[in-house]
C-alpha cells in the first residue's frame, strides 16, 4: 500500500463506471492510494433534485459500482451532507492532496463544483476535473459569429467538423488500484435512503439491469442485432427498436465515447451501405443528447423559462383533473395512454410515445409544458435535466430547433402509423386487448356490438376522450398565432 498522505480523492457523480473513467485514471496516476467517494448532496428542496425513479437507479447503480470496485481490491465510501465539508472531512480522514471528478454543466452543478474548486485551492489541495460524459465540452461548439447553436443541424455539422473528434475510450486503472492504510468510515448504501419506502420499483427490476455491466451488455446486444434495423425500427414502439442506453448514459455508467467508438467500428467493419447509414443515423442521435447540453449550458434559464421569451404569455390552462388523466393514461386515447402507462410501469418511455404525450398535454390540453417535465422528472429512469428541457420545449415549440409551434401529433394517426396492428396498445392498455384495428386507436367510434363482444364499457372499463382533438388543435393554433409579433418572432 502507498504512504498514508499521498492519496488522491476520487469524487464519483454520474460516471459511475470503471472503464472510460478519467478522474480515476489519474487518481490511479498519481502513484498513491486511491479513495473513491460517492457524496449524497443533493439539497431535496430544490424542485428539479432527482426524482423518484432516478433515485431507485442510482442505488442499484452505486452497488454495481462498489461491487466493481472490490473487484480491484478498492471500495467505495458513501458519504452525505454538503460537498464542501464532506471533502475537506475526508481529506483530514486520509491526508489526500489531489481530488478528481468529472465535470456537470448544469448551472446549479457548476456553481457546487466552483465552490468546491475554490475551497480546495485554498486549502492547497489540488483539483483536476474532466470532461468524461459528453462528446464534446459544451463551450467548445460554436457558430462562425461565436454564439452557441439554437437550431440542431448546423451544430451536429459543427460538431462532426470539429479538429478534437472524440478520442478512444480509456481502459481499466489497472488491475488493482492502491488503498489507504486505514479507509475512512462510509454510510451503509440503505442509509441514503434511495429507494422507496413503500416498493413500486418491482417493475423497473423486471425491465432494467443497471449498473456498468448492464450497459456494457446493452450496447453490445443493440450493435448485433438492432443496429442495422435501427432506422425503420426505432420509430416503432411494439418492437425493440432503439438501444435503450438513455438510462446508462444517464448514469455515466458508460461513456458517450465508448459508444461512438463502437458505433464507429462498426461503421468502418460493415459489408452493407444499410448499416453505414444506420450507425451514422445513431450517431446524430448521440448529437442530439449533445445538443441538449450545449443549450443547458448556455441557456441554463430554460430549466424553468422558455428560450422563445414571447411564450411567457401563453395561456395555458389549469386543471389538475386534465392533468391527472394524462399522468395515469386515462385521457381516452389509447396511444397516449399506451404511453404513460409504458412510464408508470418501467420508468421508460419510447421516443416516439415521448413526444406524442407532450403533443397531447401541450397542445390537446394545453397543460404548461413544465407540468409534464416534472413528471417525467419524477417517473422516468433516465431523467436528465438537458434532455428532458430540450424535448419538452422542442414539443411545446418554445425552445431551440422546437418543432413548429403549429404541428399537433394526432393521437390516432400516430398509432395507427406506428403501431398499425396495435400490439402496443394492447400490452399496455389490456382491457382494450379484444378490439380489432381500425376500432383500438378510437374506441369511441366503434360500433356498440363490436365493444359489447370486446368487453369494452366506454365510461367505465375504459375512459371516454377527455378532448375533441380536433376542436382542441383549433383552440391550440389560434392561441399559438395570437402570439405572432408584428416582426414575425414565430
Amino acid at each position: 500500500m502507498a504512504a498514508l498522505g499521498t492519496a488522491a480523492i476520487v469524487w464519483f457523480r454520474d460516471d459511475l463506471r470503471i472503464l472510460d473513467n478519467p478522474a480515476l485514471e489519474a487518481a490511479a496516476q498519481s502513484g498513491g492510494p486511491v479513495v473513491p467517494v460517492y457524496i449524497d448532496s443533493f439539497n431535496r428542496s430544490n424542485p428539479w433534485a432527482p426524482g423518484s425513479a432516478v433515485r431507485w437507479w442510482l442505488h442499484q447503480s452505486l452497488s454495481s459500482l462498489s461491487r466493481s470496485l472490490e473487484s480491484l481490491g478498492s471500495r467505495l465510501v458513501l458519504r452525505s451532507g454538503p460537498a464542501p465539508a464532506v471533502l475537506r472531512e475526508l481529506i483530514r480522514e486520509t491526508g489526500a492532496r489531489t481530488v478528481c471528478w468529472s465535470c456537470r454543466y448544469g448551472a446549479l452543478e457548476l456553481a457546487e463544483d466552483a465552490k468546491v474548486r475554490s475551497a480546495l485551492i485554498a486549502a492547497g489541495v489540488r483539483t483536476e476535473s474532466f470532461n468524461a460524459n459528453l462528446l464534446f465540452a459544451p463551450w467548445s461548439i460554436r457558430s462562425s459569429s461565436g454564439e452557441p447553436f439554437r437550431v440542431f443541424t448546423p451544430f451536429w455539422r459543427a460538431c462532426r467538423s470539429d479538429p478534437a473528434q472524440p478520442h478512444p475510450p480509456g481502459g481499466l486503472p489497472g488491475k488493482a488500484l492502491p488503498s489507504p492504510a486505514r479507509w475512512p468510515e462510509s454510510l451503509a448504501l440503505e442509509e441514503l435512503a434511495l429507494e422507496p419506502a413503500v416498493d413500486w420499483a418491482g417493475g423497473l427490476r423486471q425491465t432494467w439491469k443497471p449498473g456498468e455491466e448492464g450497459a456494457n451488455r446493452q450496447l453490445s446486444g443493440f450493435l448485433q442485432n438492432g443496429l442495422e434495423n435501427y432506422p425503420g425500427a426505432r420509430d416503432m414502439p411494439a418492437v425493440s427498436g432503439t438501444s435503450r442506453l438513455s438510462p446508462h448514459l444517464r448514469f455515466g455508467e458508460i461513456s458517450p465515447r465508448q459508444i461512438w467508438h463502437a458505433v464507429l467500428g462498426a461503421i468502418d467493419t460493415a459489408t452493407s451501405a444499410r448499416v453505414r447509414e444506420a450507425g451514422e443515423a445513431f450517431l446524430r442521435q448521440l448529437g442530439w443528447r449533445e445538443f441538449a447540453y450545449h443549450l443547458l449550458f448556455n441557456f441554463p434559464e430554460t430549466v424553468d423559462q422558455p428560450l422563445r421569451p414571447d411564450f411567457l404569455r401563453f395561456p395555458w390552462r389549469d386543471s389538475a383533473r386534465d392533468l391527472k388523466a394524462w399522468q395515469r393514461g386515462r385521457t381516452g386515447f389509447p396511444f397516449v395512454d399506451a404511453g404513460m402507462r409504458e412510464l408508470w410501469a418501467t420508468g421508460w418511455m419510447h421516443n416516439r410515445l415521448r413526444m406524442v404525450t407532450a403533443s397531447f398535454l401541450t397542445k390537446d390540453l394545453m397543460l404548461p409544458w413544465l407540468s409534464g417535465a416534472r413528471w417525467f422528472w419524477d417517473t422516468l429512469v433516465d431523467a436528465d435535466l438537458a434532455n428532458n428541457t430540450l424535448g419538452w420545449q422542442w414539443t411545446a415549440g418554445c425552445g431551440a430547433d422546437a418543432a413548429p409551434y403549429f404541428r399537433v401529433f394526432n393521437p390516432v394517426s400516430q398509432g395507427q402509423k406506428f403501431d398499425p396492428e396495435g400490439h402496443y396498445i394492447r400490452r399496455w392498455v389490456p382491457e382494450l386487448a379484444a378490439l380489432p384495428v381500425p376500432w383500438i386507436f378510437r374506441p369511441w367510434e366503434a360500433p356498440a356490438a363490436l365493444l359489447t363482444r370486446a368487453g369494452v364499457r366506454l365510461g367505465h372499463t375504459y375512459p371516454r376522450p377527455i378532448v375533441d382533438h380536433a376542436k382542441a388543435r383549433e383552440r391550440a393554433l389560434a392561441a399559438y398565432y395570437g402570439l405572432r409579433q408584428p416582426n414575425g418572432i414565430l
